[in-house]
Order: structure tokens, then sequence, then C-alpha cells
């Protein structure tokens, strides 16, 4: 099957979410684990709000005139984001998930991107040997926790919702554990009221877009990650992601009673600055 590409539309949610919904679930309980979506609905309101937002780049792939997959581009931060990519569970090793991955990494590099990143699964062998093929690198391997709130860190740092104003102290902080900002998805995250701000004598030294799979957080110190996870009321979807080389984070989670769902690994592909400071991942990167 030569799968024809195209880019997506909003009227595309509900036919591209069922698949993303059934791929991401075949996958996941072959393996023994649950499905990253709760539903179907919930895949269909993610790929919505991608497919309707101008700074997302969306492709789908058409085989006998019917939607077989589809793939997003984040454009809203210096680094572009891959993800979420599904293809029909009944049509893969088709060719339309490497036609999928090379469409939106052609509109990385025609936009100009410095680097790409993307979060595979770490149960997912056919997705690794593929990213490793298009020429992504493994940069950190991470853990999915989930569990119940954590409640108060016992930390003198503050937490408050982000407002507008917070942007630039926000900015300059991930800038210093980056080495670039992610502005563009921060404003989304203030806009829809989940971002969080730590603070510290009165100082920004954090934040957090939401404690979650599609949230991604960066802090001075592991204390301020910690102040941010303990405001948290709950872990949406399937967890939140900690990088496993931050023992010390990690310790600190699972002593406070969160579990390990799953594991999965950050790839890049272009520019990638190891991190100095504390952060927590998205889905994305």
């Amino acid at each position: 099957m030569t799968p024809r590409l195209r880019r997506g539309e909003p009227t595309d949610a509900a036919a591209a979410g069922d698949i993303c919904y059934r791929a991401f679930k075949t996958i996941a309980e072959a393996h023994g684990f649950r499905p990253d979506f709760p539903s179907r609905e919930a895949a269909v309101d993610l790929l919505a709000e991608f497919l309707g937002h101008e700074r997302f780049f969306s492709v789908v792939a058409e085989a006998d005139g019917r939607i077989v997959g589809s793939n997003f581009l984040d454009e809203r931060n210096p680094i572009s984001g891959i993800g979420p990519i599904t293809v029909d569970p009944s049509l893969q090793n088709a060719g339309s998930g490497h036609a999928l991955m090379e469409a939106v990494m052609r509109r990385s590099q025609e936009r100009e991107f410095p680097g790409i990143r993307l979060v595979q699964a770490g149960y997912h062998n056919r997705s690794l040997a593929l990213y490793l093929k298009l020429g992504f690198q493994v940069r950190e391997p991470l853990a999915c926790l989930q569990g119940a709130p954590v409640g108060k860190s016992g930390s003198a740092r503050s937490v408050r919702p982000a407002t507008r104003e917070d942007l630039p102290a926000c900015n300059h902080v991930c800038l210093r554990v980056h080495g670039h900002t992610r502005e563009g998805e921060l404003a989304d995250a203030v806009a829809r009221g989940t971002a969080r701000i730590v603070e510290r004598s009165g100082q920004v030294t954090g934040y957090a877009t939401s404690i979650a799979i599609f949230g991604h957080a960066v802090g001075e110190t592991n204390e301020d990650l910690q102040a941010l996870i303990s405001a948290s009321e709950s872990f949406a979807g399937p967890g939140f992601l900690v990088p496993t080389r931050n023992p010390e984070l990690v310790q600190w989670c699972l002593g406070r009673g969160l579990r390990i769902a799953h594991t999965m690994t950050l790839m890049t592909i272009g520019l990638y600055n190891q991190p100095d400071g504390a952060w927590l991942p998205s889905v994305t990167f």
C-alpha cells in the first residue's frame, strides 16, 4: 500500500482520533500495559485540539479514500516536537508510519528548526527501530509515574497559578536549564489556566505547564520540582515523566507512593543541549 499524504483538517478529528485510540490501545495491551488514552473520546478531543491549532502542523495518510494514520509537529517553540504518530493497527508495517515521519521531519527542516524531539514508549521496539533508522539519537531514559497526589512537600517554596506577567521569568528559567525556551507551549498553558510557578524568596525558580504526560516543567533545583509535584491535585492521563538519571527526584517520588507505570525514551535529531538543572519532559519532549 502506498499511502497518500495531505494536510490534516479539523474535520479529520473523529477518524484520526479513533485510529489514535485503537493504535495506542492495541500496542499497550499487547505488552501488558494500560492504554495512554482512557477512551476514544479523549483521543478525538486531543487531536481536534491539535488539528485546530495554528502552530501545529498536521498530516494524515489516506488509502482507498479513508484515513489510515496521522502525525503532528508542534511548532510552538524554538525546537520542534513530533507526535502523536499513529497508524491503523490493521495496516502496521505497510509504510504509512515511515511516510508520516518523513513528512513532519521534512516540514521541520523547511521551517529551519535547529532540532527535533520525540518520546517513544520503551516497550514498543518497532517504533524504536523506525526512529533509529531515521537518524534519531537516544538522549534520556524516562519513567512515567502515576499515583495519588503526594501532598505538601514541606518546602519553604510557594506555588501559585502562572500569569502572562510571569512569562519572561519562566522563560529565563527554561533558557538556563535547556538552552532554549518553550514559550509557545507555556503561553497556551497560562491561557488554559493549568500553568503553575514556584517561587523562593519572591523569585521565580521554576514552572510547570501541568504535571501530566502532555505537560513539562523546569526548575533550578529538584526542590522546585518537588514543590510543583506536591501542589498538583492529580496527574492527568497515564501520569508524568521523570528522567531516571535524576535518582534523587525519582526516589523522592517513589518514597511518596508514586509508582512507575512504564518507561519511555527521549530521542532527538539536531541541536540538543544537555539540561543544566531539574526538568520534567512532556511526551513530545
